[in-house]
């Protein structure tokens, strides 16, 4: 009896081994006549990328040029380095790294733990009725576009009629003009973010809940456990691997805030602190009277080279410390 029980685990792992040699003897042409429904439809999705994503790369040569339409992007002269070497040499430089990078990361400390603790507190819920109403409720806002919600933010806000100075003057306070203040420009725009997108954040890390054996916690309501003692050792471990592969895709864009409600959000009263990176190349490469082609793309350049770096060192670090990572 001993014996046949000892030999099982090696007769399955045989079995497994032969598997997958037969399946690696068989050729790319042949897996791709017998499952071509599955080829044609990755196939779209891959056209795409190609097009839209990698094909654009090719016009990333002019941040390296003196660019002019006349000339094109092959018969405009080469520059080296030297639209690199002005970006940093610039006195906009460490102005826009300081209100990039400090928007970024208030925006991704304020918000992150957010959907996480929205979704542990949707997932203790006995009753349906409110859980469904909850995220009825808290996904609503991702589908608002970011035109309306900037629009509102200048309604609710405004001196001389916005809600938000009436219910200040009732405490013998005066207007405050919050789109005008470089100081408040961050909060508005991070506490803005996180009402509109907690609750379609959450989303993934209620999916990620719904794997949790339900055994767990009957194990642990037996042994005295409290709500809140499950949620921090059955839940929370259960959406770390998901929370940590976010959280490195954070880190790698933490040279990229939302352009457009940056941009909507601009005026000339709150641009010190409201002018990024993004909104930085629009202006100089699009808006501008005389547009800097080259300059500009080499400055977008800069940017996706430096989060690269960061999310491949994000990626290195989670995968040492956490057991969690991209690749």
């Amino acid at each position: 009896m001993t014996t046949s029980t000892q030999t099982r685990p090696s007769v399955r792992k045989a079995a497994h081994v032969r598997a997958r040699s037969e399946k690696s003897s068989v050729g790319l042409g042949l897996r791709m006549r017998r499952h071509w429904q599955l080829y044609a439809m990755l196939a779209l999705p891959l056209i795409w990328l190609a097009i839209f994503a990698y094909w654009p790369m090719y016009g990333v040569i002019i941040a390296f040029k003196d660019y002019n339409v006349v000339s094109g992007i092959l018969g405009s002269p080469w520059a080296g380095m030297k639209h690199f070497d002005r970006f940093v040499e610039s006195y906009q430089f460490w102005r826009l790294i300081r209100n990039t990078v400090f928007l970024h990361v208030y925006e991704l400390v304020a918000t992150f733990p957010l959907p996480i603790i929205l979704a542990l507190c949707l997932n203790t819920v006995r009753k349906k009725w409110f859980s469904r109403s909850a995220q009825l409720i808290t996904y609503a806002p991702h589908f608002i576009s970011t035109v309306v919600v900037v629009g509102l933010i200048v309604v609710l806000t405004n001196p001389s009629t916005g809600v938000a100075n009436r219910i200040i003057g009732l405490f013998g306070l005066g207007p405050v003009d919050f789109m005008g203040d470089a100081g408040l420009f961050r909060h508005l725009y991070v506490w803005s973010g996180a009402w509109q997108t907690m609750g379609f954040a959450a989303i993934i890390y209620l999916a990620a809940l719904t794997s949790v054996p339900p055994e767990l916690h009957e194990a642990a309501i037996v042994d005295g456990a409290s709500r809140l003692r499950r949620m921090w050792h059955i839940d929370l471990p259960a959406i770390v691997p998901v929370a940590v592969i976010l959280l490195i895709l954070n880190i790698g864009s933490i040279l990229s805030v939302g352009f457009e409600k940056v941009l909507l959000m601009q005026n000339n009263l709150n641009l010190d602190t409201a002018e990024v990176i993004d909104t930085y190349v629009y202006k100089i490469g699009l808006a501008s009277a005389v547009p800097q082609f080259s300059y500009a793309t080499a400055i977008g350049l800069f940017r996706s080279v430096i989060g690269l770096v960061l999310l491949v060192v994000a990626n290195t670090f989670a995968r040492r410390f956490a057991k969690s990572s991209l690749w």
